[in-house]
């Protein structure tokens, strides 16, 4: 009979005892600390816990004239335990503000998809959940953000990877240095996470940035080495470009002092992309001035491409209502509204009646958007502001 081998008891760990926290994680933490000790006082002088979050409606935003982006008014709602209709919410507030807290000790991150996960129970006693879907903590983990002004990374969360750049310039991520010249087909990955503790830029020998939609163009620009040719770095988002990508934009424009040109589709959807990365997003006016790029220009597809280009009538996409609609919307934004160059934009493509993908642009030839659509604007100086 086999002997039975007994384990040594291992005392178990804490973590947080032995993480080294940066100057931002105590930052953040001492941001969370407070909103619980205002909590427990307000508890213990016999009044209602109540939570007040920064308002993210449309009314709570404004404009910027002079620093060319949009950002948070002073507007609050009130948050309360014994409040019925604000109970679940409170809670739930309360609950992402503790997730945080555990992980910033504890010096991991995890994914907002995670964190609905690791705070999802049934509540004890009751056959309430926490949270029925990701959907609910979605907008808190963003309640939170704003309560804290802090970013989400700084709270140890990200969200997916989607985006890619290639280019003439190297840098660390989490220790590791890397070429983004030799990273083959599918470039470099950009994190959701490239805040200066984690990404530092090296070497770089970019002269400028062209950002384009989606990967498939992002793909012949690769192939056709474009970036060595024209000495620049390229990217893409994958559609609406992710906070990784957008916050990595604003970082290679400000610090290394790239500028910005954006390859989008000629269509609401195009348009709202450049918007988001120039003016910053609506929904997170608070934190625009760590992801708006003021000075981005817009370099295509235009609405006079069509004939411009002279392309065939095959590659039109015609307007939707709803295309329509948003068009028109977009045009009342503030920094569009007073620009005559971009109300001429819009108006063409209403009158045309169609919209334009970048990818129309191969039924002239697969590499003409690399070797003739481009290198044009870029000479001209053709775009938007």
């Amino acid at each position: 009979m086999a002997k039975k081998v007994r384990r040594k008891k291992v005392p178990p760990k804490h973590p947080a005892s032995s993480v080294k926290l940066s100057m931002t994680d105590k930052k953040t933490l001492a941001a969370l600390r407070s909103v619980a000790d205002d909590l427990t006082r307000t508890a213990q002088r016999g009044r209602a816990p109540h939570i007040r979050i920064p308002s993210r409606s449309l009314g709570n935003v404004r404009y910027n004239k002079a620093k060319r982006f949009i950002e948070m008014g002073s507007g609050t709602n009130r948050r309360e335990l014994f409040n019925l209709a604000q109970a679940k919410s409170y809670m739930q507030t309360i609950l992402v503000g503790s997730g945080c807290k555990k992980l910033i000790e504890q010096g991991k991150t995890t994914s907002i998809r995670g964190l609905f996960y690791l705070l999802k129970h049934t509540i004890e006693g009751t056959k309430e959940e926490t949270f029925d879907q990701q959907s609910d903590c979605d907008p808190i983990i963003e309640d939170v953000e704003v309560a804290l002004n802090a970013m989400r990374e700084e709270l140890h969360l990200y969200a997916k990877n989607a985006g890619s750049m290639v280019g003439p310039i190297s840098l660390v991520d989490s220790g590791d240095e890397i070429d983004c010249s030799r990273m083959g087909s599918g470039g470099y990955n950009i994190p959701s996470i490239v805040e200066p503790n984690v990404v530092q830029f090296k070497e770089c020998d970019a002269q400028f940035i062209l950002h384009v939609e989606k990967d498939t163009v992002w793909r012949r620009f690769n192939e056709d080495k474009f970036w060595k040719q024209y000495q620049c770095i390229l990217t893409h988002g994958g559609g609406q470009p992710p906070r990784g990508v957008r916050r990595m934009l604003n970082r290679l424009h400000n610090e290394l002092k790239l500028p910005i040109y954006c390859l989008l589709d000629n269509d609401p959807w195009g348009y709202y992309i450049y918007s988001v990365i120039k003016q910053g997003s609506i929904n997170l006016a608070y934190e625009s001035k760590l992801m708006a790029i003021p000075k981005a220009r817009y370099i295509g597809l235009r609405s006079k491409d069509y004939e411009r280009c002279q392309l065939s009538p095959s590659v039109r996409i015609d307007l939707k209502q709803t295309d329509v609609k948003r068009a028109k919307q977009i045009a009342q934004y503030p920094w569009f509204e007073t620009k005559k160059a971009w109300q001429k934009e819009i108006a063409l493509m209403l009158k045309n009646g169609f919209k334009l993908e970048v990818e129309a642009l191969i039924s002239k030839d697969i590499s003409y958007v690399t070797e003739v659509y481009v290198p044009e604007r870029l000479e001209d100086r053709d775009f938007l502001d």
